[in-house]
């Protein structure tokens, strides 16, 4: 046997009797700063000031108002389907207050509290539940891309949005919110390949609230958390208590200053819950048992913030009663503003797509009697 024979035949047993080996494993931490009690770890506390918890108290309040506002008038008949944030509000402000007004923003259909905490205008969002995309037309200050109803679909125009921010060298970040719904999706996964292969700065933000409209997150995967998921595509995944503000802001803030720093995306899982039904159509009660919702009752996210303030000194009576009289008076005059603004006519339904309305669609408009100005 020849020595070339040889050596291949100790190499082929070497490889037959190679032990298994492990080539990555991963973990997946989950952050909580303040407890359910409102006593939070100082360890882990993010550089806020007085002034910043109030901000983010104001925003909560805030957000809380729109919301109940918003329900009323669809049950008026004054707007129409409307997604509730209830319970989701530490998810949403605490995350889009971390973006600096630079990075963007790419919200779905349940993110109101994302553009309140922005400062978007309260008139605006009104408008839009109206019916009237034209809520939508975001102010030039404000980088927030319009709602997206089509679940999951804004995921992959997050890794998109990312990928050319990095081409052009910008040191932004990108933010992109979907449900856990959402991340059942075939979008989902591939945005998460492409953020990972082209390590683009995408912050992806998973409002984990339990159910995919009456699908719960168990029968969604089989996975211990959405997290992990992060792991297959090469980048960061971390869950954070969804109800926990700071902890939402921190997990954030974190991932925002790696993505910018060239570091990549992050996936973060905040695990909270929907206390309203999915939307103004649907009805909870016919696949929720009351008894899980009145439990998530006692960890709402105001509740804990609140208790946390208290114990700072920082939450008074009459502050808090300042609060929410200014909320109620900016929304009572928003839904004035929203309901006072000019009425879009027909024909804007088609002005804008294209430049010029075509013969047959301006006659169209003149057989119905409707405005064909051109605009």
């Amino acid at each position: 046997m020849s020595r070339l024979n040889l050596t291949a035949r100790v190499f082929a047993c070497k490889l037959k009797f190679m032990p298994l080996k492990t080539i990555e494993s991963f973990d997946v931490k989950f952050l909580r700063i303040i407890a359910e009690n409102g006593v939070a770890d100082s360890a882990l506390l993010p550089p806020l000031n007085d002034a910043d918890y109030k901000k983010i108290y104001e925003a909560m309040i805030l957000a809380r108002a729109f919301n109940r506002t918003a329900l009323a008038l669809q049950r008026e008949g004054r707007i129409g389907t409307y997604a509730s944030i209830l319970g989701q509000e530490a998810s949403q402000i605490g995350s889009a207050l971390a973006f600096d007004d630079a990075d963007w923003l790419i919200p779905s259909f349940r993110e109101s509290g994302v553009f309140i905490a922005k400062g978007y205008p309260l008139w605006m969002l009104y408008r839009y539940w109206m019916g009237d995309e034209r809520g939508m037309k975001c102010p030039e200050n404000l980088n927030i891309f319009p709602m997206c109803v089509p679940v999951g679909s804004q995921i992959t125009q997050g890794a998109g949005v990312g990928m050319a921010m990095k081409y052009k060298g910008d040191k932004k970040a990108v933010g992109v919110y979907f449900g856990d719904g959402g991340s059942s999706r075939g979008d989902f996964h591939e945005g998460m390949n492409f953020a990972g292969v082209f390590n683009a700065p995408v912050v992806f933000l998973c409002q984990n609230n339990q159910w995919a409209i009456s699908v719960p997150r168990s029968r969604q995967s089989a996975g211990k958390t959405i997290a992990q998921r992060a792991a297959a595509y090469g980048f960061e995944g971390i869950q954070v208590d969804g109800n926990d503000v700071i902890a939402v802001y921190k997990a954030t803030l974190d991932a925002v200053t790696k993505a910018k720093n060239g570091n990549g995306a992050t996936l973060i899982e905040c695990f909270t819950y929907r206390l309203d039904d999915h939307t103004t159509s649907d009805d909870a009660s016919r696949y929720r048992a009351k008894e899980e919702v009145e439990e998530w009752k006692k960890k709402e996210p105001l509740i804990r913030l609140k208790s946390f303030m208290e114990k700072k000194g920082i939450l008074t009576k009459d502050y808090e009663d300042g609060v929410a009289n200014r909320c109620e008076a900016a929304v009572h005059k928003a839904v004035g503003e929203a309901e006072a603004f000019p009425k879009p006519v027909p024909s804007d339904m088609v002005r804008h797509t294209s430049k010029d309305l075509s013969p047959r669609q301006v006659n169209e408009l003149k057989e119905h009697g409707w405005e064909s100005k051109q605009s």
